[in-house]
């Protein structure tokens, strides 16, 4: 891992390969390691990949204050990043809350993406108004607004609620260690306190630019928090080609659980 200097912050980037640039963007409660299966297969197909523990997560920074944790925030970290690197134009490949700052990093930089693969998060403009479906879906999203109560909830019992939500998927328990650090849970959390308080629900949302660039939209079978049809109408705001693909069987963390026909999609779309 190398230090590169983000919007203000210092981030940790795994930074691997030469060739077309390709900027992995992870999400909750992962880190860049939640890569480890596309990062040798990307680098061997002859990229250059870039993929950062974002802000808040893994070994870079985590500030104190919520607003730190907007999107916009971390899209920024991408912009310097990329400068930083010397990068101009990137492939960028974005999982859960990383797929959120992808699709606003090519709506609002279009000139820095390539192509981008949104996997499970679909493209903002569909959230509103949310499904019942969702909302039930995504139950978890309004226990992580209770400062504090939130926390000691999710570490009782030896991350007794933690577990049950996580469902044995993911990263767990690498996860935990990383969350089990001064500030790390409450850093994690804040993503969703900036980014999905009910209030804001209440506020006009500007619609975000379409996305310009090719786009490929995956969403596993197994994924517990999101709907499928989402990502589906992500289509309508993409006026670049549009590809859906359904990764059968796999959790929400299809990269994880699925790697081999996740290398071959991402290799077959980025080539």
């Amino acid at each position: 891992m190398t230090r590169v200097t983000g919007d203000g912050i210092s981030l940790a980037v795994r930074d691997e390969g030469e060739g077309q640039p390709v900027l992995l963007l992870h999400g909750f409660p992962d880190a860049a390691r939640v890569w480890r299966h596309q990062i040798p297969a990307l680098v061997a197909a002859g990229a250059r990949v870039i993929a950062p523990d974002l802000r808040g997560f893994g070994e870079s920074d985590k500030p104190g204050a919520v607003s730190e944790y907007t999107v916009s925030r971390s899209v920024a970290d991408m912009i310097a990043l990329l400068d930083g690197l010397g990068i101009e134009r990137t492939h960028v490949v974005g999982h859960d809350w990383g797929a959120a700052v992808a699709w606003v990093l090519a709506a609002t930089s279009p000139a820095r993406v390539e192509r981008l693969v949104a996997m499970s998060v679909a493209h903002p403009n569909t959230a509103r108004p949310p499904t019942i479906e969702q909302r039930e879906k995504g139950w978890y999203q309004l226990l992580f607004q209770f400062t504090g109560v939130a926390e000691e909830l999710l570490m009782r019992d030896d991350w007794k609620l933690l577990r049950e939500i996580l469902a044995g998927a993911g990263d767990l328990t690498a996860a935990l260690q990383d969350l089990s650090r001064p500030g790390a849970l409450t850093a994690a959390l804040n993503w969703y306190r900036a980014n999905l308080a009910p209030s804001l629900e209440l506020e006009p949302d500007p619609p975000l630019p379409p996305v310009a660039a090719p786009t490929l939209g995956l969403w596993s079978t197994g994924d517990r928090y999101l709907t499928e049809d989402r990502m589906i109408r992500s289509a309508e705001h993409v006026t670049g080609s549009w590809r859906y693909a359904r990764v059968e069987g796999a959790s929400h963390w299809m990269q994880l659980d699925a790697p081999q026909h996740v290398n071959d999609l991402l290799l077959e779309f980025l080539d």
